[in-house]
């Protein structure tokens, strides 16, 4: 049966969380000539590479559009569902954290994986920032979105959109928050040809993904596809409109 493994080796990759450090922000020098008071930073603003700075509460439902180099989709979530994950989805999302990120574990009618940073720096301090799990309200069908895990309480930053019915993944704890209203016939069509990753297939290694990052995934297998960006949508652009009578 598949699994959903997140490749975590464990000695190896503590051994890197210890050794790599988060790239921090330069300072701004202020103009000598006309000063002004500092801006309060938006939340759509706000930094990826401090985990501890990216905690706020979702709200209680939410639409995503994320931009692919097949195309866009666009997840709704529903914060009931699965609080601590849709909170972490979050965050990420509002950070600009989806960024030239791959889908570096696609398997035919099961299911395409996605969320490590191509930068080695920032992945790996979220690789230690593990949320509680949740319990699961809402089967893993086809569209939905969860997160993939190494175990009981291991969520970061990984997670996988179903291509079909998924349901023996519910009792193994996998709890979905949301799910894709508007294209999935372009997630269906993310490149699936590398199948499942090393080394039980030919496809990318997650450990080398965590330590050299999309460098490795460009080089080594080029026709992967990406998520180029994945922003909010304004609830007043969300909202349907109504026919005229």
């Amino acid at each position: 049966m598949k699994s959903l493994f997140l490749c975590c080796i464990t000695a190896v990759l503590s051994a890197l969380a210890s050794s790599v450090s988060v790239v921090a922000d330069e300072p701004k020098t202020k103009s000598q000539d006309s000063p002004k008071p500092a801006e309060s930073k938006p939340a759509s603003a706000a930094t990826f590479d401090n985990p501890s700075k990216l905690t706020e509460k979702a709200p209680e439902t939410f639409k995503v559009k994320f931009e692919t180099t097949q195309g866009s989709f666009t997840v709704e979530v529903t914060r009931s569902l699965a609080p601590n994950g849709a909170d972490r989805f979050y965050n990420l999302v509002r950070s600009g954290y989806f960024t030239d990120i791959a889908f570096f574990r696609v398997i035919q009618g099961f299911m395409c994986q996605f969320g490590i940073h191509g930068d080695p720096k920032i992945a790996a301090a979220w690789r230690v920032a593990q949320i509680p799990d949740d319990p699961v309200k809402t089967g893993n069908a086809r569209g939905t979105i969860t997160f993939a895990t190494a175990g009981p309480n291991t969520r970061t930053t990984q997670f996988f959109i179903n291509f079909g019915d998924n349901s023996r993944l519910d009792d193994m704890g996998f709890s979905p928050f949301g799910k894709v209203i508007q294209g999935m016939d372009v997630v269906d069509k993310i490149y699936n040809g590398y199948g499942e990753g090393a080394p039980r297939g030919r496809g990318p290694d997650q450990g080398r993904i965590q330590m050299e990052g999309n460098a490795y995934l460009k080089k080594d297998f080029p026709n992967l596809d990406y998520i180029k960006s994945a922003v909010i949508i304004p609830a007043t652009e969300a909202k349907p409109v109504e026919p005229k009578n």
